[in-house]
């Protein structure tokens, strides 16, 4: 399936915010991947790097936009799939870029930073209301989350990207993490879960 533009949104969560320290945003805050940061978590190793500081996991559900914005489109009708992903963070990285007022790219755009299962039929947004998404580090649960809880909703995102940066078939949108986020070892077997189902996971490798 095709994947054009990843967009991020970060801080979407008031409990993430907050456990990092953050200020709550008044507005969307965006942010974007490359295409090489993409990795597939169909149960194999992904490497990262374990030179940088902290790597830490963000679980994230995605989705897919499936035709060209239009203004009063609704998430519905733009929306046609969605995964779950996981937006690596280099931490250590990130706080060096924030003190200094840098893009947070090198922080978050290395390749493997953007794991994605595979996509499922979008079900329409008040039906993703009725499910939670989860991560699993080596069979606990870390986080999990449900997109009720978000800052800014589906529409208010991707009314915000649209009118900022474009919005197109193919672009794919990391909505936000919940509270829970942390780092990752060598070796952590990372499960990423819509309801009590497995869509994908991954095993970590730090070089």
């Amino acid at each position: 399936m095709e994947i054009r533009n990843i967009f991020c949104v970060g801080r979407n969560y008031r409990l993430h915010a907050e456990e990092l320290g953050n200020e709550v945003p008044k507005s969307p805050m965006i942010f974007a991947k490359p295409t090489h940061a993409l990795a597939e978590a169909s149960g194999q190793t992904i490497q990262l790097p374990g030179d940088r500081g902290e790597v830490h996991y963000e679980a994230e559900l995605v989705i897919r936009i499936g035709k060209p914005y239009q203004h009063g489109m609704t998430v519905d009708q733009l929306v046609d799939h969605l995964a779950l992903g996981i937006d690596f963070t280099l931490r250590d990285v990130q706080s060096e870029l924030k003190k200094k007022g840098h893009p947070w790219l090198p922080a978050k755009g290395f390749r493997n930073s953007a794991v994605l299962t595979s996509f499922r039929e979008f079900p329409g947004e008040q039906a993703c209301k009725q499910t939670d998404f989860s991560l699993r580090k080596n069979g606990q649960q870390v986080q999990r989350g449900n997109i009720s809880d978000m800052l800014f909703d589906l529409q208010t995102v991707i009314d915000f990207i649209a009118s900022h940066f474009g919005l197109g078939e193919g672009d794919i949108i990391y909505t936000g993490t919940p509270a829970g986020v942390g780092p990752v070892a060598n070796g952590d077997r990372l499960q990423l879960l819509w309801g009590d189902e497995v869509l994908g996971e991954c095993v970590i490798k730090l070089v």
